[in-house]
């Protein structure tokens, strides 16, 4: 790990009056995994969109690097190395696996939005799309149609198509959310591989996920950084539990 790839200063965000984010200030060191955690309603959901250009802020400033990002749309803050996965899976359920990602490799080139007009020029990318197949687990699974997945290999084609994007950081929103224990473990070492030579942001409730993959935890609470570390220091520290148990006493 090396200096801050993803930052934000005195971030905000607020809804009639409502300040779902309320002044965060936000360094994501470069090659790192770093988790969003906190209880329901702490802002979470806001500040990843914050980031990912989905909601613009009402103050403060988001920075990849020396870009600046503040009040970009989603498209350009992709453009510029951010690629995210979301909560809710969203694949063409006819279309085949790999032909997901033929056109997510296909769109950058403009190819994407006339794949009907040359099928053959869309399989160019095919040997691209198998690499990244291969590197979710799902290369068996490439001539399947995207509807017949479980779960788990849905939220895995999802990674592959942020993946595609070949981003600088990686976002990804509640990675387990709704998997059964051998889909976790699944997703955990996924995540693991993946990380490789790129940086990883993630919400995601699992605290035991956040354990085996978190370099650095940042604990929301109201909208506000409540307190931010390692996992291990985070786990015991008595604000912590108080925001999750409402009872500082409540793990002694």
């Amino acid at each position: 790990m090396t200096g801050a790839i993803l930052a934000a200063r005195g971030l905000a965000k607020e809804f009639r009056g409502f300040r779902a984010v309320d002044g965060v200030d936000l360094d994501v060191a470069e090659g790192s995994v770093h988790a969003l955690v906190g209880p329901n309603g702490a802002g979470k959901t806001t500040l990843f969109n914050l980031l990912t250009g989905f909601l613009p802020p009402t103050a403060g400033t988001i920075t990849l690097g020396r870009r600046d990002l503040t009040g970009r749309r989603p498209e350009e803050v992709a453009r510029a190395g951010l690629a995210r996965s979301f909560q809710i899976t969203s694949l063409f359920p006819q279309m085949t696996v790999r032909r997901h990602l033929e056109l997510a490799l296909a769109g950058p080139t403009g190819l994407g939005w006339r794949f009907w007009r040359s099928d053959k020029a869309l399989r160019r990318f095919a040997g691209r799309a198998d690499e990244l197949l291969d590197q979710v687990g799902l290369l068996g699974f490439a001539d399947q149609a995207a509807g017949t997945l479980a779960y788990g290999r849905k939220r895995a084609l999802e990674l592959a198509l942020a993946l595609s994007l070949d981003p600088k950081v990686l976002l990804l929103d509640e990675p387990t959310a709704g998997m059964g224990a051998e889909d976790v473990d699944r997703t955990v070492e996924l995540v693991r591989r993946v990380r490789t030579g790129r940086t990883v942001v993630m919400v995601e409730h699992n605290m035991n996920v956040v354990a085996s993959l978190a370099d650095r935890v940042t604990v929301l609470q109201a909208g506000r950084v409540l307190v931010e570390g390692p996992y291990a220091e985070i786990r015991h520290d008595p604000r912590v539990i108080s925001a999750y148990l409402g009872d500082p006493d409540a793990h002694r």
